[in-house]
Parts: structure tokens; sequence; C-alpha cells
């Protein structure tokens, strides 16, 4: 099969975990044998970033940690065995952001990808040259090489007065505490998906949306022109699965970016939202956890348990996809 995932930081980069593990491939690292299955992961950049001059892309660079073994697990972000004397350094000369701190290891990755970058080459370019290094064992790929940055619109904590942050501001240092007038992908409406992803979705068997924020990561990509039609017009079945469970974000603060839309925070909510491909919409299939329940018409839908615990739950999460997609349920 190839298969592509749509998918944002953390928990995209688990369920990619568990996409691999579904189709028989050792969840980290590369394959140890050749493989017939290709996996890949369109990623989103609005969250991307200057700091400090250098290159800062947080979803990418989680995907590629998380799948390579050089992840710290335990926050589902950053890097294992990180330590923070730049950082520290840092500090002590009160160079802002203070609020966004590198780890050491963490800042040569952004290193050469500043580098990189400043020498002409592409951000798909760029990472492809990075995971020569981490071999994730999927293909990892930028929406698009254009810059794109989410910004968010709220009232100043301090001063009260109303200015746009952008999104790593709102998210990291505000906790998503202000409320969110507005959340705009900047410059999406001047980029054009990546020559990559246009070929990944055409040849796709299948394309699953992660339990990413519908808003900031799904709907980064969805933003980018171009990117929506090749989705909708393409060969293979669109299968999401719900980042609502119970009414609550399984993940950080997705119900604050839904507010900010008018999307309540329901698994019923978001498929609404993302709409059914035989209404303009992307979803062919829509998976939510046991318990809940959606209704859209022109999207089959199927309750499974989506709690992503480990990675044989996250696997049996991706194999429900497959079956709802109408494809051999992986490997068990």
């Amino acid at each position: 099969m190839k298969v592509v995932v749509l998918v944002g930081g953390v928990g995209g980069a688990r369920f990619l975990l568990g996409v691999k593990a579904a189709l028989g491939l050792p969840p980290v690292g590369e394959p140890e044998q050749p493989s017939e299955h290709e996996i890949t992961a369109v990623v989103n950049v609005g969250d991307d970033a200057w700091m400090h001059g250098l290159r800062i892309c947080p979803d990418l660079d989680t995907c590629m940690y998380t799948l390579g073994d050089g992840i710290d697990s335990a926050k589902g972000w950053g890097r294992l065995d990180e330590t923070w004397s730049v950082k520290d350094e840092l500090a002590a000369y009160g160079a802002e952001p203070s609020w966004f701190g590198l780890g050491d290891r963490d800042i040569a990755t952004h290193l050469v990808r500043t580098r990189m970058l400043r020498a002409g080459y592409s951000l798909s370019a760029v990472t492809e040259a990075l995971c020569d290094r981490w071999r994730p064992g999927a293909a990892l790929l930028p929406v698009t090489d254009d810059r794109v940055e989410t910004h968010v619109a709220i009232e100043d904590p301090a001063s009260g007065e109303p200015r746009a942050v952008h999104f790593q501001e709102w998210w990291v240092r505000y906790r998503a505490e202000p409320e969110a007038g507005a959340i705009v992908p900047v410059g999406a409406d001047e980029a054009a998906p990546s020559p990559a992803v246009l070929a990944a979705l055409a040849e796709a068997d299948v394309v699953l949306v992660a339990p990413s924020n519908p808003v900031v990561s799904i709907g980064t990509l969805l933003a980018v022109p171009g990117f929506r039609e090749a989705l909708r017009s393409g060969p293979a079945p669109v299968v999401g699965l719900s980042p609502i469970v119970g009414g609550r974000p399984l993940r950080g603060m997705a119900d604050a970016c839904l507010r900010a839309i008018g999307v309540d925070s329901t698994a019923e909510a978001v498929a609404a939202h993302y709409g059914a491909r035989s209404a303009d919409g992307i979803l062919d299939g829509w998976l939510v956890h046991t318990g809940d329940t959606a209704e859209v018409p022109g999207v089959a839908v199927r309750a499974v348990p989506l709690l992503m615990s480990d990675v044989d739950a996250t696997a049996e999460m991706a194999r429900a996809a497959f079956e709802l997609a109408g494809l051999p349920g992986g490997d068990r």
C-alpha cells in the first residue's frame, strides 16, 4: 500500500508510529528489509518560526525525532537526553524570546536547516537531508516549500490592546489562554503544495487524516491553494480519525482553536467541519472513539478505541482506518 498521512506534531508523530506498526514495519527507524509499503507524511508548517536567527520547524522535527528514536518521549517533543546550556546563556544575556527554549542538541538541527535554506535549498530538500541521519522509515514532506506561519489575533494580556502574535507565542507563552479572535495561516494564500506532495496524493491508495489539531495543523494544510483540490480529486479514499474524545481534545488545547472558528469540541462537529467529499469536503470515512457518535451525510462513521496509549493500540486505530477505507487491515 501507498499510505499518505496528514499530520501535525506530537499526536501526528505518534499516530505515524502506529501506521508503521499496522503495516508490519518497525515503528522506529527504517525497515530492516525492503518493504512493499510506502508511507508519506504531509506535515504542517504553520508552526514554523524564526528564533534567534534559526529556522525552527516544530512539527517536522517532532515527526523526524519520533520516528528516528531521538524524541523525549515523556514530553512528546524535543530531543532525548537534551541539555540546555545555550538556553541558559541566552537568558543571562536577556535575549528574547525567553519563553521559547531551544535545547543544545536540537539547535544542531536548526543550524543545519538554516544554513541549507540560506544556501538556496528548498525546505523539502532540507528535510530529506536531515532525515538521512534519522531514517524515519517514512517520507516526511512539508506541505509547501513556501513560507507559511500561523498567527493569532488576541487581546494583549498586559495592555488589553488587540494584537496579532505568532501561534507559538499564543500556544507556548500564553498557553492559549487569551481568547483567539482569529487564527490565520499567513502566507498560505500565496503558497503552493510541493510537487512531491501532489505526486503522493495522486498515487496514494489511502489518505489518513491523523488526530491532529483540526485548525492549526490539518487546517493549515487545507489552506494551501491546490492542496484541498488535489486531495479531493485523488483516487484514494480519505479517512479521518477524531482528535476529540468525549468532548475533549486528545492532546493540547485544540478546543481553544476550535472555538476561534466557531466549531464545537465534538467528534461530529469536527467531521462536519472537514465535510464529506461528496459535498465539497474531504472525508469519505470518519473514526470516532467508542461511546462517541457522529452523523455526517456522505461520510461512513465507525466507533473504535482512539486512545494512543501505546504503539499496539495506535496500530489498531490505523488498521480500523484501512478497513473503513475498504483496504486490507494491515499486518496482524
